[in-house]
């Protein structure tokens, strides 16, 4: 008779729940088999049933965030299997399914497990990290030796991960340690949740010289993504010498098919996080890993250790290095705050800003006739005008914390006060468009074109929403709305080397004395009167 116990993880605190008849409730109503009183459990979440061929299942019911068995989502009855991981909504259980719990203590506690031939161990990472080192439960001189040997291999390669540039120097390293001194192995893996989903992937991997597997597959199908997915997940260290003849691994198809007779595998240990796998494998049944098997699984989960702290600082270096690609692309064309959010888009949905509601001031420059400009100009020199004018004004803009919306021909579009909130964003748009006339008037003293230039700006301030508006190949961080429209219907009747601003950003000012009343103008596609006022810049 299969017996079901489920293992819930609260912090630090462990917890079984024998699963005692045949349908078992899990909710948040206290009347629930299992009371779970998190968020995102819903209150009859999900029933698991014994049928009567003595197989465990679990179903929905219903639940608002659905049931999932190791991330797959539950659409209908489906068989649970030992190890498998149950999640409801953020809340995980694992299942340890057996047929004698006296007999067969869970692995989850910290307790070795081994079948009646020792094919297999099952334990607790943390009872591994200095097990091996301890000489007095070591027999024999040459065991002694061995582990004395092994001890300054470690303390040399923990020096030589310190220095490692590259994930490929520290796979290398441990490649030499591992088929030096583990028997029986004959190919070797490092997976990595890289970007912290859960999601392990291959990194590195290799194999051993006298192994038949010369080249092995880059997709990483030769891996039991079973059991590293069991490492991976609930922190234990798993060696069998005969996946075969194990019951909790004879049934996985990857181990079948794939023909792993042995294998071993770790957690990559951090302090409290797990950041990936060690595996190892063979074609070859370990008689070495039967009788040895501490021993080695000790050492195997030692070098995992070192390795687990060298990967978070490669994974850090990465991180900071795509960042500052990231920084420097974003920053030709946004403001710092808008860069800042950029590069933490992945905390947002499909890699999104998502639209909001912003209090901004939105700011139109304009160059004045360049339509007959590039009539006498070459495409080549209408280039190289257009970005050397852009470049000049940008600097305004991003002086005074504006955030570019995009170029239209000849007209920038920007916007203040988002993303972040500015407070004085009527204030930073009326000095930016200052300055942007400041600016081109100095440039025309110094002769910055064949010809003088003249700027129109406009400025509007209002709600707008703003951010990633388009389709999934392209992304436009931008401002809609009404108070765009008003902005963009006021910038023509501005005259040439001068600023309008709306009534609404005229009442944000702190400052007034610089602008007087233009008068009441009705625009197209707008059902008031709007007042604008101007300033002539000097």
């Amino acid at each position: 008779m299969t017996e079901l116990t489920l293992l819930l993880t609260e912090g630090n605190i462990e917890t079984e729940v024998s699963v005692k008849q045949d349908v078992f409730i899990i909710g948040r109503l206290p009347e629930c088999d299992l009371f779970l009183p998190f968020g995102g459990v819903s209150r009859r979440h999900a029933r698991i049933v014994k049928t009567n061929d003595d197989v465990w299942t679990i179903e929905d019911m219903g639940s608002k965030n659905g049931t999932q068995v190791n991330h797959n989502p539950v659409t209908s009855a489906e068989e649970l299997r030992d190890g498998d991981v149950i999640w409801l909504g953020n809340v995980s259980l694992v299942v340890i399914l057996s047929t004698n719990v006296e007999q067969s203590p869970s692995p989850y506690l910290g307790n070795s497990e081994t079948n009646n031939q020792q094919i297999t161990i099952l334990r607790n990472v943390k009872e591994l990290q200095q097990q091996w080192i301890d000489a007095s439960s070591i027999n024999g001189k040459n065991n002694k030796e061995k582990t004395i040997a092994r001890l300054k291999d470690l303390v040399d390669i923990a020096k030589n991960l310190c220095a490692a540039a590259s994930i490929e120097e520290i796979f290398s390293q441990v490649q030499q340690v591992v088929f030096r001194y583990i028997d029986g192995m004959e190919r070797l893996a490092l997976l990595i949740d890289v970007d912290g989903s859960g999601n392990l992937q291959l990194i590195n991997s290799a194999t051993k010289i006298s192994s038949h597997d010369k080249n092995l597959p880059t997709d990483g199908s030769w891996i039991s993504r079973s059991i590293c997915q069991k490492v991976f997940t609930e922190k234990v260290a798993i060696q069998s010498a005969d996946t075969q003849s194990d019951e909790r691994f004879s049934s996985e198809q990857s181990i079948l098919f794939k023909g792993i007779m042995s294998a071993m595998a770790v957690p990559l240990w951090d302090e409290n996080k797990v950041v990936g796998v060690l595996y190892a494998d063979a074609h070859l049944y370990s008689s070495q890993w039967e009788n040895n098997g501490e021993e080695e699984l000790s050492f195997f989960s030692a070098l995992a250790n070192l390795v687990a702290s060298s990967v978070q600082r490669w994974l850090l270096v990465d991180k900071l290095k795509a960042e500052e690609v990231i920084r420097h692309r974003l920053e030709r064309y946004h403001s710092p705050a808008v860069v800042q959010q950029l590069i933490a888009v992945r905390e947002f949905p499909d890699g999104r800003l998502p639209p909001n509601e912003r209090e901004i001031s939105i700011i139109f420059a304009d160059l004045v006739g360049f339509t007959a400009i590039s009539e006498r100009l070459k495409p080549t020199e209408i280039s190289e005008l257009l970005n050397n004018f852009f470049e000049e004004m940008l600097q305004e803009v991003f002086a005074y914390g504006g955030t570019l919306d995009k170029y239209i021909g000849d007209c920038i579009m920007a916007f203040f006060g988002a993303p972040e909130p500015q407070p004085g964003h009527a204030d930073r748009a009326v000095a930016a468009a200052k300055g942007m006339l400041s600016r081109l008037q100095r440039l025309n003293a110094n002769h910055f074109w064949q010809e003088s230039l003249q700027l129109r700006i406009a400025i509007n301030s209002g709600k707008a929403v703003v951010g990633d508006v388009g389709s999934s190949q392209r992304l436009d961080y931008t401002a809609l709305g009404t108070t765009i429209n008003v902005a963009a219907r006021m910038e023509p009747i501005c005259p040439p080397g001068e600023c309008v601003i709306s009534e609404a950003t005229y009442r944000m000012l702190s400052q007034k004395s610089d602008f007087q009343e233009m008068g009441d103008h009705r625009f197209k596609g707008i059902d008031r009167f709007i007042k604008v006022y101007q300033t002539k810049m000097n």
